[in-house]
């Protein structure tokens, strides 16, 4: 992808705080994730299936498309279809203003997205022996999409798989 502007300046922060703190910026860490949180839950993303993240771009709504399907936006002459992943999962947004959400997009094989997020928190580091095959809460509807999680400082951090959501055929039929 052409550019990774907002992914890079989080690497660049998290680099300048790991420097500030002591910590080896990122040498000693076998995993990163991109921190994003949706209707009160706070999940991270691998950093491998997210391709940028964006401020909510002007886009063109669609005809006769499911009510979570927002439109396309024309990101450096590529069409990406925007999604609002909150009313896909029905999980209400605690944000009500588009402009303040943010994009996260996902490039996996045969599906170019935009998922619309509450928010992107930045990039976090973990360990191997920090990750747990624990899966979320079978009722949540996170759990599909759910591959585990990282415990670091006495917090849960669940893995949100975009790779998951990408297969599912209820996401990537938009159609009504």
């Amino acid at each position: 992808m052409a550019s990774r502007g907002f992914i890079e300046l989080l690497r660049l922060a998290d680099l300048a705080r790991a420097r500030k703190s002591g910590r080896r910026g990122g040498q000693e860490y076998d995993w990163q994730g991109v921190v994003f949180e949706i209707g009160g839950q706070r999940l991270v993303a691998p950093m491998g299936q997210i391709s940028e993240v964006l401020a909510m771009p002007e886009y063109t709504s669609l005809p006769l498309v499911k009510p979570w399907m927002l439109g396309i936006a024309n990101i450096r002459g590529r069409l990406l279809p925007i999604t609002d992943l909150s009313q896909f999962l029905q999980v209400p947004s605690r944000l009500t203003q588009m402009s303040q959400r943010k994009v996260i997009v996902i490039d996996q094989d045969n599906l170019f997205s935009g998922l619309l997020v509450d928010q992107v928190i930045g990039i976090e580091q973990f360990t191997r022996d920090q990750y747990r095959a624990e899966a979320i809460e079978p009722s949540s509807p996170f759990a599909p999409y759910n591959h585990g999680k990282f415990v670091k400082n006495e917090q849960d951090w669940y893995v949100f798989m975009p790779s998951l959501l990408a297969q599912d055929v209820q996401y990537t039929d938009a159609a009504i």
